[in-house]
């Protein structure tokens, strides 16, 4: 039996949007040699709303990476245009044994890495090794893709999910797990776990993480990647805030359909408008909710995917002893006045969140309530807390847009000033998004943080999971609160359930646990987000996922 999966809803109403995307050249026009005609450009320009911070995706946690990654890489399962579903990539079957525990891939043939190298059973268990054997340094950070799917790595021996990878010929790798779970192999359709080759990997010295300051610091190949997709490295001009990709023409699939791919960094939502309004870019991701309108009647095309995604404020017990007192974190919940900023700042569509987890995931509780905008209750909680007038250090990130968070800096001021209403003192503090905030969310470096996810796969575990089953390895800090282990225990009892209506009832239930019980940040809200491109612009699906590919895309003249 092969493992598939569900669409949510929306996402297979997406399936119907093959609608376009991105891109123009500010260079010379010229014929296109994989679209058989002169008709078109032989470049797309994409405005990105922020820098990828590094080339290698199993270090990345970033979508602006991604976006980029996900064009030259591939793993064995990928994921069905506009849908949440996965398909074959570089295996084209999968089989489980009776147990779960033992999963046989059999891969494509005839492909091969951009440097020559063949794609073979060993080198898919070359890449597994390599993810798995990481050092400290990686495993507390940039390795967090792994940690979150993986429980561990293999220096945690019998605890982590994965526990081999054999290669029994050159077309067939057999992966060993320690249990069944309901995101194996779905899981593998992350960006982070694209195969690369296994000879770049070791002469860039992929594996050597270092720390560096508040940060970390990356080995040559996380500049220098070698994968198998339709599009490869040309050059990233950081100066000029440029990514530009070439296709590869030696591709084993069907080549890209424009020659070259360049994401110009925008980081100013407005900017990005009035370059698309220029024809210096063909589209962007995340115009401003407000312009969608003025957007569609110039001619440009708004395509709005599926929420699929939850925007929060992330709480570190750690770094602030006075978030391990419920009731404080309770008085912040009731601090915020959710409703009035869905209405302001978020698109039409947009919902206060409930729990951690958008409600097209199974395990969505529907019983669970908002809570309540309430300053009164806010500051009684505090009081009964000895913690009036608290000082919080509360951190958003610049130079980017998210999904979730169409403007950083606004929606943070909207939270900031009901905090301060029911009397905290606010510490404000800002970094760009990957010049240095992320990496120190991921060290713990805040008291309290703006962030969100957008789901990787349609899996109650790539929500809840993600943020609190590893108890080593999350930004909640959960491993010095009183309820973190039991948390990350109850998250694996209801993964490894195999009936799924059982396995929903049990997730409902640890989602109540969650919001009811431990509240170990605050969810905000979901919102759905929009790419918008030129007329001009064919061939692109918008994926509820946000992982748009660009192969398929062509630029009329």
């Amino acid at each position: 039996m092969k493992y598939t999966r569900k669409a949510a809803p929306a996402a297979v109403a997406a399936l119907a949007l093959t609608l376009t995307a991105c891109a123009q050249s500010d260079r010379e026009d010229g014929g296109d040699a994989g679209s058989g005609g002169g008709d078109v450009k032989d470049t797309i320009t994409f405005g990105a709303a922020g820098a990828p911070e590094l080339f290698d995706p199993y270090y990345a946690t970033d979508g602006e990476t991604f976006r980029v990654t996900r064009q030259m890489m591939e793993g064995l399962v990928g994921i069905k245009p506009g849908t949440a579903e996965i398909q074959p990539e570089l295996a084209e079957s999968w089989e489980p044994s009776a147990d779960g525990k033992t999963w046989t891939f059999k891969l494509r043939q005839g492909v091969k890495f951009w440097d020559g190298e063949p794609f073979n059973a060993e080198a898919v268990c070359y890449n597994f090794e390599r993810m798995s054997d990481q050092n400290e340094v990686a495993q507390g950070g940039p390795a967090g893709y792994w940690a979150d799917v993986m429980g561990g790595f293999k220096s945690d021996g019998a605890a982590a999910l994965y526990q081999g990878c054999e290669a029994t010929d050159e077309s067939t790798a057999v992966i060993k797990i320690s249990r069944s779970t309901s995101k194996f192999p779905t899981a593998l359709s992350l960006d982070s776990f694209s195969m690369q080759s296994p000879k770049a990997l070791k002469e860039g010295d992929a594996n050597n993480v270092t720390k560096q300051g508040d940060g970390f610091g990356y080995p040559a190949y996380a500049k220098n990647p070698v994968g198998t997709g339709p599009y490869k490295l040309d050059k990233y001009d950081e100066g000029n805030k440029t990514v530009t990709l070439v296709r590869n023409d030696d591709y084993w699939g069907e080549k890209a359909k424009t020659a070259k791919l360049v994401f110009k960094i925008i980081p100013d939502e407005s900017t990005r408008r009035q370059e698309l309004e220029a024809g210096s870019i063909d589209g962007y991701d995340l115009p401003n909710p407000a312009d969608w309108g003025g957007l569609e009647q110039a001619g440009n095309q708004v395509l709005i995917r599926p929420a699929f995604n939850i925007m929060y404020v992330g709480l570190n017990p750690k770094k602030n002893p006075k978030l391990k007192d419920l009731k404080v974190r309770q008085a912040l919940y009731y601090a915020l006045n959710r409703e009035q900023l869905v209405k302001t700042q978020l698109p039409e569509g947009a919902k206060v969140a409930t729990q951690f987890m958008p409600d097209t995931v199974s395990g969505f509780n529907k019983d669970l309530q908002p809570y309540a905008y309430d300053k009164a209750k806010a500051q009684q909680l505090l009081k009964e807390a000895g913690a009036e007038g608290m000082t919080l250090q509360f951190a958003y990130p610049s130079e980017v847009s998210r999904p979730y968070m169409p403007d950083p800096q606004k929606i943070y001021e909207a939270l900031r000033a009901d905090l301060e209403a029911v009397g905290i003192k606010v510490q404000v503090v800002t970094a760009p998004w990957n010049g240095g905030y992320l990496d120190t969310v991921d060290n713990g470096g805040y008291d309290a943080w703006l962030l969100g996810w957008t789901g990787d796969y349609d899996s109650p575990d790539n929500f809840i999971g993600t943020f609190f089953g590893n108890l080593k390895a999350n930004d909640f800090q959960t491993s010095v609160t009183s309820y973190g282990a039991q948390l990350s225990k109850d998250l694996e009892a209801a993964d490894a359930i195999v009936d799924e209506a059982e396995r929903a009832a049990a997730y409902e239930k640890v989602n109540q646990q969650i919001m009811e019980q431990d509240l170990p940040g605050l969810a905000i809200s979901h919102s759905p987000p929009a790419l918008v491109v030129s007329e001009k612009v064919k061939g692109l699906t918008p994926s509820p996922l946000t992982a748009e590919t660009f192969s398929s895309v062509t630029v009329e003249k």
